[in-house]
């Protein structure tokens, strides 16, 4: 078994290692009057903001953003709890974007492994968590996500529900995994040597992205994805231009809105004078946070089995570090 695939079969158990550490985090004394929220981070460490953003957004009690920059929005002061998520904790944009948080006075926590950023926390007195190091930072979402959910409780911007849910998934993905393995199989051959287009519903946008970027990274393929019904303003035209070559996955839910189940198979029907290729990938779970986790186990296995099929090695990123080394010399 490839060093991906045992991160990815290790995700559940990545989830209850991540329940513990997050019940050990006391957040310092000191501002907790939010005015908003930001959660800035990049890649493997910023798409549990993505998600977690969405999924607090009916209930989180002060606005949450997202921060994918150097820079931080003019609205970051004194009132605003900055969350600061690196796996490395030596991420360029993220370094910025946490040292102009603190020239604004910032209420800020990390989430690192270490790194020029846990150096910083402990010198400026900032609350950190500290996450095991050693991996790569797409297989260590479990950490990163159930931190960002025990920060907002912790503060009081949100209840504690978030962890029954985390157990529910986890104790999903354990009794289903013989089934999510051969889903994801089945999902490989559909997008082998295709160009994938994955679709969701606006509230999984985080989990789309997470797909097209594991797809990116793991099966080195280039794909996009976007959400309804916004793309029913605008993309929906452009399949004038569609293919056999496309092939679209679509992540459904059972609690998906009814407009916009209904707008997902008015645009079956678009695809389908274009190309033969739509599967349709659903959830699993009671909950929004346990099926986003679903369908993250499921496509991180599908990124595998991609790039065992494409001949390429899931772990391999010889591009970003070249990127970074380049960089590194300016």
């Amino acid at each position: 078994m490839s060093d991906m695939k045992q991160l990815v079969e290790g995700f559940p158990d990545q989830l209850r290692e991540a329940l513990t550490i997050g019940e050990g985090f006391r957040p310092q004394e000191g501002n907790s009057d939010f005015s908003s929220v930001l959660i800035t981070g990049l890649g493997g460490s910023g798409i549990g903001g993505t998600i977690v953003s969405e999924i607090v957004s009916g209930e989180c009690k002060v606005p949450v953003s997202v921060n994918k920059d150097y820079f931080l929005p003019a609205f970051v002061k004194s009132t605003t709890l900055v969350i600061v998520c690196s796996y490395s904790g030596n991420t360029e944009e993220t370094l910025y974007a946490m040292e102009e948080a603190m020239r604004r006075k910032a209420r800020i926590v990390c989430i690192t492994s270490g790194g020029k950023i846990a150096e910083l926390a402990k010198q400026n007195n900032c609350d950190l968590i500290l996450i095991p190091p050693g991996m790569p930072p797409r297989a260590c979402l479990g950490y990163s996500l159930t931190q960002l959910f025990f920060i907002l409780n912790k503060f009081n911007l949100t209840g504690d529900h978030f962890k029954s849910q985390v157990e529910s998934a986890i104790a999903l993905l354990t009794g289903e995994e013989a089934s999510i393995k051969k889903e994801a199989m089945a999902i490989a051959e559909f997008l082998y040597k295709k160009s994938p287009v994955i679709y969701a519903v606006d509230g999984y946008n985080g989990v789309a992205t997470r797909v097209r970027q594991q797809i990116n990274e793991n099966s080195k393929m280039l794909c996009w994805h976007h959400v309804i019904p916004e793309m029913n303003h605008n993309e929906l035209v452009g399949w004038a231009g569609g293919s056999e070559k496309i092939a679209v996955l679509i992540l459904r839910n059972k609690s998906d809105f009814t407009r916009s189940q209904a707008r997902i198979e008015i645009n079956k029907k678009v695809f389908s004078n274009y190309t033969p290729h739509v599967y349709e990938l659903w959830s699993k779970g009671s909950s929004q946070l346990e099926q986003s986790i679903y369908l993250i186990h499921l496509t991180d296995w599908m990124s595998c089995y991609l790039a065992d099929k494409n001949s390429v090695d899931a772990s391999e990123i010889n591009v970003i570090n070249d990127l970074k080394g380049a960089l590194a010399k300016l």
